[in-house]
């Protein structure tokens, strides 16, 4: 059964269930069908083929998807972490002609789009169209391009259909079932594809309710900056039964419950947290659930429809990332690189679109003898010491994560006697490193150990980080590749062993 065949079932089984809620108001189930269907109609009459979607999280940005994608139209969620130039090479190259959101040079305003939110201050949206200079041809059947931040050049835009956006939803909401979840927290921005599917697509066909603040209410602003206190308090507004973290904001969330007594009961009320994006540490997944949260790692990727992997309450493997979804199958290459069939994406924007029988992912892993999938690394970041040894920084950079002064690491040593991390330091905590680091080589073989550090601003430097946050390693590299040398030869500051 299709998304909206399921939405109009529930309208009608259950029309007075909570579908959507926001500061904007409340949808029903049957609001939230005639809003999709009315909505539709109007965009479809108003001959409207790729619509951009720049909004905050909230109301309006749901049904705008909802609404374009039962009209056919393709729907282009714009990041708002992406630069304005990234965000203005993302209007052009998709070939989209209509706008909601914020004016950008060369679009003319159309007829604002009429809401029924339950807010009637906040109803209508700004609506804006052009006239594409190239109209990039698209794989039949694509219903939504998301575009990858990638970690060199331009974002690629991923072309998705419905049916495989649906297929990794059903699958999803089969892994999550025995947690019973009624009621889900968008915390990531619904311009993700991970939150679009897990916080919007998952809880709609399970008839539960996604509750959907601003992410200026939950204390983020900008990128990468989170006002913590203000996550707190806004976690306490909006009770729920399950998220959806990546590494970093676990680590935020633990380190609240040990300092916000009531937030810490408020936890104990979730019934599924999944966690991904990144590799993380198996002792942070025991850590958050000595605090009594259920936090499941997974594991995905844009091009397989975002999730390809989850632990669950029934198959639970704290390590792994789970077995893989029903919808997909998971092999390992011969040179240990993670293939991925059943879920391939339609192609990329602008690039002839084969037949793609399966996902060459670009990270490292392996089956264990229950069919749980490991992650060891990226294929193209393994390093090898002088001495001969392989290891994947990754490893070792997630496993910095249970050292709660590292905001940021990364860690070169392919090619060389030594180990080299650049760590940028939480503020206020670059005394408490040397212990900390010290403590982490106690866990880690001689070769993989941080033998030489030094406290850098990655976030500070123009073209270090991707949009999203994540570290360009050859940039990184490059830019402090005499400051990584000096350590490697005179044992400069932050040594550790």
């Amino acid at each position: 059964m299709s998304l909206f065949d399921t939405i109009a079932r529930h309208a009608s089984q259950t029309p007075q269930q909570p579908a959507l809620q926001g500061s904007q108001g409340e949808l029903d189930y049957q609001s939230l069908w005639q809003q999709i269907e009315q909505l539709a109609g109007a965009l479809q009459g108003a001959g409207i083929r790729r619509m951009a979607l720049q909004l905050d999280n909230g109301l309006p940005w749901a049904l705008i998807d909802l609404a374009c994608t039962r009209a056919g139209i393709v729907v282009i969620p714009v990041p708002h972490f992406f630069s304005q130039a990234q965000q203005a090479w993302l209007l052009e190259s998709s070939g989209a002609d209509a706008l909601v959101g914020p004016e950008h040079e060369g679009w003319q305003a159309a007829a604002p789009l009429i809401l029924m939110t339950g807010r009637p201050d906040e109803q209508a949206q700004p609506l804006w169209r052009r006239i594409p200079a190239s109209l990039p041809e698209l794989p039949a059947g694509t219903a939504k391009i998301t575009y990858t931040s990638g970690t060199t050049g331009q974002p690629k835009g991923v072309c998705l259909s419905l049916e495989q956006m649906t297929s990794v939803c059903e699958s999803l909401a089969l892994r999550v079932a025995p947690a019973r979840v009624e009621q889900h927290l968008t915390l990531l921005p619904l311009a993700t594809l991970l939150e679009n599917l897990t916080g919007l697509y998952v809880p709609l066909l399970t008839g539960a309710c996604s509750r959907i603040p601003s992410l200026g209410e939950l204390g983020f602003t900008g990128s990468s900056t989170l006002n913590p206190a203000m996550l707190g308090q806004a976690l306490l507004r909006w009770p729920s039964h399950s998220l959806v973290l990546v590494p970093e904001l676990l680590r935020l969330l633990l380190a609240l419950c040990a300092n916000t007594p009531a937030l810490a009961e408020w936890l104990k009320g979730l019934r599924f947290v999944a966690v991904g994006g990144g590799k993380v540490a198996p002792q942070l997944i025991g850590h958050a659930r000595a605090l009594g949260l259920p936090v499941y790692e997974g594991y995905g990727l844009s091009e397989c429809g975002s999730v390809v992997a989850l632990n669950g309450p029934d198959a639970d493997r704290p390590g792994s990332v789970g077995l893989p979804l029903p919808h997909c199958q998971v092999t390992i290459a011969a040179d240990g690189e993670v293939m991925v069939s059943g879920s391939a994406m339609l192609g990329y924007l602008g690039e002839e679109a084969p037949a793609i029988p399966s996902i060459a992912t670009g990270d490292l892993g392996r089956l264990d003898e229950e069919g749980f999938l490991h992650i060891t690394g990226r294929k193209k970041n393994v390093q090898i010491t002088a001495f001969g040894r392989n290891f994947s920084p990754e490893w070792v950079e997630a496993q910095a994560q249970l050292c709660p002064a590292i905001a940021r690491i990364v860690i070169f040593g392919d090619g060389q006697p030594a180990n080299v991390a650049l760590i940028q330091p939480l503020p206020g905590s670059q005394s408490r490193l040397p212990e900390q680091i010290a403590r982490l080589n106690q866990q880690l073989p001689d070769y993989a150990r941080i033998h030489h550090w030094l406290p850098v601003a990655l976030d500070q430097l123009p073209g270090l980080l991707t949009a999203n946050g994540r570290p360009r390693r050859n940039e990184i590299y490059h830019h402090f590749s005499r400051q990584i040398d000096q350590c490697l030869t005179q044992g400069l500051t932050g040594e550790s062993s």
